[in-house]
């Protein structure tokens, strides 16, 4: 109890004052509204910052449990409402807004740092085409992130189960919005990651507004999406809306459903695949097996040719060749040698004087056997044998008488 009528210690004003602003029922659940200026976050995760407008400045403080539950990262310049109670400070006699709530005012503020933080982590190189990892063509497992009572899961399992039912769907529930949704946003992307139980993470939601997307343009989750070493795919919302997760995960689909869609193959597309195949193969080996075919008869004929039996029968038909060329030749020959024999035969008939002979001529031949051919090879009591068709006579030359014979001549030569 303070006894007015005298001095007070410091310590026992300033107590006096806290307690008379938390009976105050005005004071006990205050909305302020202001700019933030000289923010700070502590080690220990409380933050501290004045909010300002045109007149006047006020302290503020928002303890760690509080903060963590933002769906945002406030900064100096950002135009926000807080709501929490106002005491003092007994240490210092200054009074302060303890905050419980912090939202943004407007869309343009929202918009202001959506920008503020894409080229934030754009300059971090976040959302770097060569950070992306390509998404499993036929994944076993996906993991999904997202309410397990919206009509994002029903439609992605829908669409899941009528493209590709071997896929095994695993769902982690998260809020989707308001102030738990960043954190257990992010304790999906972690557990996957951790766990490694999935080939692709899908994390989304249905449309809203842009408050309602919000807890996706979270930087701690952002961070996670980038960082996740299981390929993700981010669909949040509907294709007008953009997030600072669809930056950065490693594709982004403009609805659930389309997220499903570019998560799994279609069955039917990937049978008439395997039936074209089937048939190109099919083709293609008949192919083969055809060239081989006319190969090995190739191969069959060469190897005949060169066999030795062919060889063999070559060199007969060759030797069956030589022999009909020598005997035509042989005829030929043969033939040309008859006829010029009989050509010889007849001129040395024609020339046997024995052919004259048998025509009732005579030859004369001397004493030696020799055929007498001139009258002047004779002489007067020489012996001569006259040969005649059917044999010989001798005689003896009484005399001789030449055609050359000179008139008066009468020695006989």
């Amino acid at each position: 109890m303070i006894d007015f009528n005298g001095a007070v210690s410091v310590t026992a004003l300033n107590g006096y004052i806290k307690s008379l602003m938390e009976r105050d029922e005005f004071l006990a659940t205050v909305s302020v509204m202001g700019e933030i200026s000289n923010f700070k976050r502590n080690s220990s995760g409380h933050l501290y910052f004045s909010l300002k407008d045109e007149g006047a400045t006020v302290s503020a403080v928002m303890f760690r449990g509080a903060a963590s539950r933002l769906a945002f990262l406030p900064y100096d310049g950002m135009k926000v409402t807080i709501h929490g109670r106002v005491s003092l400070y007994e240490k210092s006699g200054q009074y302060q807004v303890y905050a419980e709530t912090m939202t943004m005012d407007g869309e343009g503020e929202l918009a202001r740092a959506y920008e503020r933080l894409k080229r934030k982590l754009e300059a971090e190189g976040l959302f770097d085409l060569s950070r992306k990892r390509p998404i499993p063509r036929m994944p076993k497992r996906i993991g999904i992130v997202t309410s397990p009572t919206g009509a994002a899961i029903r439609d992605m399992l829908t669409v899941t189960g009528r493209r590709y039912p071997l896929a095994d769907i695993l769902l982690f529930p998260s809020a989707v919005q308001g102030a738990e949704a960043p954190m257990e946003l992010l304790a999906g992307i972690e557990y996957f990651g951790a766990m490694k139980n999935v080939d692709v993470i899908i994390i989304g939601r249905g449309g809203g507004s842009v408050e309602d997307l919000w807890a996706f343009n979270d930087e701690r989750l952002v961070r996670a999406v980038a960082a996740s070493e299981i390929p993700v795919i981010s669909a949040v919302g509907h294709e007008v809306d953009f997030t600072l997760c669809d930056f950065a995960a490693d594709k982004r689909a403009p609805t659930p459903s389309a997220a499903a869609e570019l998560a799994v193959p279609d069955v039917e597309t990937i049978f008439n695949y395997l039936i074209r195949t089937e048939s190109r193969l099919f083709g293609a080996a008949d192919a083969k097996i055809r060239r081989a075919k006319e190969r090995l008869r190739s191969l069959e004929t060469r190897v005949t040719a060169t066999s030795p039996a062919a060889r063999l029968e070559n060199s007969r038909l060759r030797v069956q060749n030589y022999e009909k060329r020598i005997l035509t030749a042989a005829e030929k020959t043969c033939a040309r040698s008859r006829a010029e024999l009989s050509s010889l035969a007849a001129k040395l008939t024609a020339l046997n004087p024995m052919a004259a002979i048998s025509r009732g001529y005579s030859a004369v031949e001397n004493g030696s056997g020799a055929i007498v051919s001139s009258v002047r090879s004779l002489s007067a009591g020489d012996e001569v044998g006259i040969i005649m068709s059917d044999g010989r006579a001798y005689a003896t030359v009484s005399r001789t008488e030449p055609n050359d014979r000179r008139v008066g001549n009468t020695d006989g030569k």
